[in-house]
């Protein structure tokens, strides 16, 4: 079992930026691939970005893309997601979710943190 808390969500003019934080305990942080996932009220959740195990390879939405930017730091059982150029249809609850080795689904996810970005 992992637990996920995130954190550093906000209200933030467009233009702006955000850093989110999503802190794991519990077992080996390390051995867990991260994701990032929003929703927007009446939408779908959807996929925003995902960080390898190491932390040496990210990948991103089309929608953020250049944008954010996702990071970890295994050491301090963390992942973040950096924010910048933020718009109005980025407002949403962010999740974070860890996905386990060899496991092609997210098994855990925090609880969300809410993100809005003002026109």
């Amino acid at each position: 079992q992992v637990q996920l808390v995130e954190s550093g969500g906000g209200l933030v003019q467009a233009g702006g930026s955000l850093r989110l934080s999503c802190v794991a305990s519990g077992r080996t942080f390390s051995s867990y691939a991260m994701g990032w996932f929003r929703q927007a009220p009446g939408k779908e959740r959807e996929f925003v970005g995902h960080i390898t195990r190491g932390g040496g390879t990210a990948y991103y939405a089309d929608s953020v893309k250049g944008r954010f930017t996702i990071s970890r730091d295994n050491a301090k059982n963390t992942v973040f997601l950096q924010m910048n150029s933020l718009k109005p249809e980025d407002t949403a609850v962010y999740y974070c979710a860890a996905r386990p080795v060899r496991q092609t689904s997210y098994d855990y996810w925090g609880q969300g943190t809410q993100v809005t970005v003002s026109s």
